[in-house]
C-alpha cells in the first residue's frame, strides 16, 4: 500500500490516536475486556501508527523494551491493503536499529501465516489470552 505512512513515537505522543484503534479492534470486535487492553507496558513502549494520505489512523502496534511486538491492530476498513505489513516492518526495523537481536510476539493463531511471511517461527503450545488462542512466535534479527 503506497499511501501508508508510519509514524513512531512514545505513548504520550501516540495515545490519543492509537487507543481508539485498539479499542475498536480488540474490545469491540474481539471482545477483549476493556480493563486489560491498556497496560503498564504502553508507557515504556515504542508505538507505531499507520496513517493514510489524509492523516487518518489505519492501524497501530508497539515494541516493548524487551523486543516483544504487540497490540498490532488494523481497522477493518484497511485490512488486506498492506497496513499490518507496513506496521510490522517498521517495528522490526526499530528493534534492529536499537540493537535488539530478536523480536518476539504473541500471535493470534489465525494470524500465524501473516507473521510467518516476515520470518517469524511459531514455537511452543497454543495458549489462551483474553479468550483468544495464541502462539509464541520469534524472529532473529
Amino acid at each position: 500500500m503506497a499511501d501508508v505512512c508510519i509514524e513512531l513515537g512514545d505513548w504520550s505522543a501516540m495515545r490519543a490516536r492509537a487507543e481508539p484503534v485498539r479499542f475498536e479492534v480488540f474490545v469491540e470486535e474481539q471482545k477483549v475486556p476493556a480493563e486489560i487492553e491498556l497496560d503498564e507496558f504502553d508507557a515504556v513502549s515504542l508505538h507505531a501508527l499507520a496513517l493514510d494520505a489524509g492523516g487518518n489512523v489505519l492501524g497501530t502496534g508497539r515494541l516493548l523494551p524487551d523486543g516483544h511486538i504487540g497490540r498490532m491492530a488494523v481497522r477493518a476498513c484497511a485490512r488486506g491493503r498492506g497496513v499490518g505489513a507496513a506496521l510490522l516492518r517498521a517495528l522490526i526495523d526499530a528493534a534492529r536499529q536499537r540493537g535488539d537481536r530478536e523480536v518476539v510476539l504473541s500471535a493470534q493463531t489465525r494470524a500465524i501465516p501473516f507473521y510467518e511471511r516476515f520470518g517469524f517461527i511459531a514455537e511452543g503450545e497454543e495458549y489462551d489470552d483474553a479468550g483468544i488462542a495464541h502462539r509464541l512466535m520469534r524472529r532473529r534479527l
